[in-house]
C-alpha cells in the first residue's frame, strides 16, 4: 500500500530541503546579473591591492547573497539523504535552470506591446523592452558557465563530504561541511568566470575590447572565492543550528536510521 509523502517525516524533509535548494539556485541566477561593491555596501573604501597586475576589490555578483542558503541545504541533504540525494537535486536544478533560461529566451523574443515600451519614462527607464532584455538576457557564455560550475561544484562537494564523514564518523560536522564547501566553491568560483568571460568570448569571436584578460578573470575569481571562504566559516554556527532543528524534527531514532542509510547508499 502506497503511503503519501506528506505523511512521512523523511519525505517531507526532503521536499522542504529540495524546494529551498532549487529555489535558491534559480533565484541566484536571476539576481546574479547585478554586480555590487562589498566595500561600498559596508561603507568602506575599496581595497588598494594589485593581483595578477589588476586592481583588486570585492566586486561580487548579487547571487552570492543566496549562496550561504545553498551551502547549508547541500550539507543537510548530504547528511540525511546521502550522495544520491544531493546528485538527484543537483541534476534536477540544472534541468530546471536550463528550462528557465529557455522560457526567458522565448519571452525576450516576443514582440512587446507598444504602450509598455515607454511606460516607465517618468522614472528614468526610456525603453522597458531594452531594460527587460538586458536584465534577463544573460549571454550564452554565462549560462553555460553557471550550469557547468554549479554541477561540478555540487558533485565535488558531495564526494568530499562523504570521504571526510567515512573518516570522522558522526563527529566533526563542521569539518566535513565546511571542508567540502571550501573545496567545491574553489572549483565553482573559477569555472563559472573562466568559461563565461575567458573561454566563451574567444570561442565566439567577440571583438578584442570585449574580451577579458586572463589576469582580470583570475582577479575577480579570487575576490569571489575569498568571500565564499569567509562566509563558509561564518555559517558554521548556522549549520549546527539547522542540524539540531532537523534532529528534533525527525527524532533520534529516525535521524540515526536516515544517516546510516545515507552512508550505505553511496
Amino acid at each position: 500500500m502506497l503511503t503519501s509523502p506528506v505523511h512521512n517525516k523523511g519525505s517531507r524533509l526532503f521536499l522542504m530541503l529540495g524546494g529551498f535548494f532549487i529555489a535558491n539556485a534559480i533565484i541566484a541566477e536571476f539576481m546574479g546579473v547585478k554586480l555590487f561593491s562589498l566595500e561600498g555596501s559596508l561603507g568602506l573604501h575599496p581595497m588598494d591591492l594589485k593581483i595578477f597586475g589588476n586592481d583588486f576589490s570585492f566586486n561580487l555578483t548579487v547571487g552570492v547573497l543566496l549562496w550561504p542558503v545553498v551551502f547549508v541545504m547541500t550539507d543537510i541533504i548530504n547528511e540525511y539523504f546521502g550522495e544520491k540525494g544531493v546528485k538527484f537535486l543537483s541534476y534536477m536544478a540544472v534541468v530546471l535552470l536550463a528550462y528557465a533560461f529557455l522560457m526567458l529566451y522565448i519571452g525576450i523574443k516576443l514582440t512587446p506591446a507598444s504602450f509598455w515600451i515607454g511606460s516607465k519614462k517618468s522614472v528614468g527607464v526610456p525603453d522597458m523592452n531594452a531594460a527587460y532584455n538586458q536584465i534577463f538576457g544573460q549571454g550564452l557564455g554565462i549560462i553555460i558557465g553557471s550550469l557547468t560550475a554549479f554541477l561540478i561544484g555540487q558533485v565535488v562537494d558531495v564526494v568530499i563530504f562523504h570521504r571526510i564523514k567515512k573518516i570522522t564518523g558522526e563527529k566533526l560536522i563542521w569539518l566535513r561541511s565546511t571542508g567540502s564547501t571550501i573545496v567545491s566553491q574553489l572549483v565553482d568560483s573559477f569555472v563559472v568566470l573562466f568559461i563565461a568571460f575567458y573561454l566563451y568570448p574567444r570561442w565566439a569571436n567577440y571583438p578584442p575590447e570585449s574580451q577579458w584578460s586572463f589576469g582580470l578573470v583570475m582577479t575577480i575569481c579570487v575576490g569571489n572565492y575569498i568571500y565564499k571562504f569567509v562566509v563558509a566559516i561564518l555559517m558554521t554556527p548556522v549549520l549546527y543550528l539547522v542540524h539540531n532543528v532537523v534532529e528534533k524534527y525527525l527524532g533520534s531514532a529516525l535521524a540515526t536510521e536516515m544517516k546510516q542509510q545515507a552512508i550505505k547508499d553511496e
